[in-house]
């Protein structure tokens, strides 16, 4: 599995830790910013790994700012996202299972690193259930496509 990573500055060092995290998993990543503790703007790290998981380059992202809203809100804006904002492991599995969820949010500054790691091993082992569940993803995805 290939996963698009991005945060802000705030949130720049709790992404170090989630890319040594997910690597000693096996996982490969692509980190596209902040590079640095300088102030930047989420927005542009939500909308380009939005950008990234919707071409199909890569099957998930992990994106993380100071609340994990802000950014969720900007990678959400991006056709045929679903990003979750998750603060624990159960929201992270049930978004897997129910709404095929492809960017996990987290926040730097709600969710500490060995939370986190709970909540990106749940969201990464977990399949989407498909069934009842896949005619609600195609609602949204009509609605997308006509709005």
């Amino acid at each position: 599995m290939r996963i698009a990573i991005g945060a802000d500055h705030v949130a720049y060092e709790f992404k170090e830790k989630i890319k040594e995290y997910i690597r000693d998993k096996g996982y490969q990543w692509t980190d596209f910013g902040a590079h640095s503790k300088e102030r930047v703007d989420y927005t542009d790290y939500g909308f380009t790994v939005g950008e990234a998981v919707a071409s199909g380059e890569y099957e998930r992202g992990i994106v993380c700012c100071g609340t994990g809203v802000g950014i969720s809100i900007a990678a959400n804006k991006v056709k045929g996202i679903r990003c979750v904002v998750c603060s624990e492991p159960y929201s992270a599995k049930l978004s897997r299972e129910h709404n095929n969820t492809n960017i996990l949010s987290m926040g730097a500054r709600v969710v500490g690193i060995e939370l986190a790691k709970m909540i990106i091993d749940e969201w990464l082992q977990t399949s989407f259930e498909g069934g009842r569940h896949l005619n609600r993803i195609e609602q949204i995805t009509t609605y997308e496509n006509n709005h």
